[in-house]
């Protein structure tokens, strides 16, 4: 019985684990010149009392947030993080470098000029750790889309 007790709690503490980190609604659409750069944003939310590490966190084990985007109809030239908040967890003697709550990340795209004007879409992968203040959930990456309209 506590064999089945233990499974229900490891197969239901991995089932939660998919939503810690979502994105708060649809990120609203792209509307891009050719030859022109534009800024995407990408809004995320995470359940109440779960952190993600942040794009440079304090520890060198720890993963940090990441946002790659697939080769596309738009150049990815930066991605703009916020500012990680520093907060203390029982776990570490140092502070830790983490998002929480919701927040935005900003990617500066590239229009070529041999852009094909119309709509269309950018997709990418978010990779993330989320952690509460007892545990980290394993490493995750989430699929991630754009819708783009370009125009002439």
């Amino acid at each position: 019985m506590r064999i089945i007790a233990a499974l229900l709690f490891v197969s239901s503490a991995f089932g939660q684990s998919a939503a810690v980190l979502s994105l708060a609604g649809a990120p609203p659409p792209v509307q891009a010149k050719i030859g022109a750069a534009v800024d995407a944003k990408l809004p995320l939310q995470l359940r109440p009392g779960y952190h993600v590490q942040s794009n440079t966190p304090t520890d060198k084990y720890l993963i940090p947030l990441r946002l790659t985007w697939n080769p596309g109809p738009l150049e990815p030239v930066a991605v703009t993080y916020p500012k990680p908040q520093m907060e203390k967890y029982a776990f570490s003697e140092m502070p830790q470098s983490v998002f929480s709550g919701n927040f935005d990340l900003i990617t500066k795209f590239k229009v070529p000029p041999n852009a094909i004007a119309g709509p269309t879409a950018i997709t990418g992968k978010l990779r993330y750790q989320a952690c509460n203040d007892n545990m980290c959930l394993p490493p995750k990456t989430m699929d991630v889309s754009l819708q783009v309209d370009i125009a002439r």
